[in-house]
């Protein structure tokens, strides 16, 4: 299988894993130094990164993903905090067949309102 392709499935896999709330095998996913990187925050390792997972519960609805090489660029739709479906763009990078570092980008203010 090529890269792009392979990548693009570990990247599905560990969305899918979220949304069963299958958090061992999402963690399986990602390298134990991943980063994340989003408006709200930053996590470092993947042992914090799940533990948010875990108190977050998020269901992600993907509309579309496109693979290049170890980089996976995912367009998807998630509620948070039982807010609004709000969209997002996650930028994905792999090592060796694993998940090591994420870059979300989304507007924040649906979340932010009380």
């Amino acid at each position: 299988m090529e890269t792009g392709k392979k990548s693009k499935a570990i990247v599905l896999s560990f969305l899918e894993a979220l949304n069963k709330e299958d958090f061992k095998k999402a963690k399986e996913c990602l390298n134990e130094n991943f980063t994340f990187r989003g408006p709200m925050g930053e996590r470092n390792g993947a042992a914090e990164y799940m533990e948010d997972m875990k108190k977050m519960k998020l269901k992600y609805e993907i509309d579309k993903a496109f693979a290049d090489d170890e980089d996976v660029c995912i367009f998807y739709e998630i509620n948070m905090s039982g807010k609004a479906k709000i969209p997002i763009s996650g930028l994905y990078h792999l090592d060796k067949g694993e998940i090591s570092s994420l870059k979300v980008l989304f507007d924040p203010r649906p979340v932010l309102k009380k």
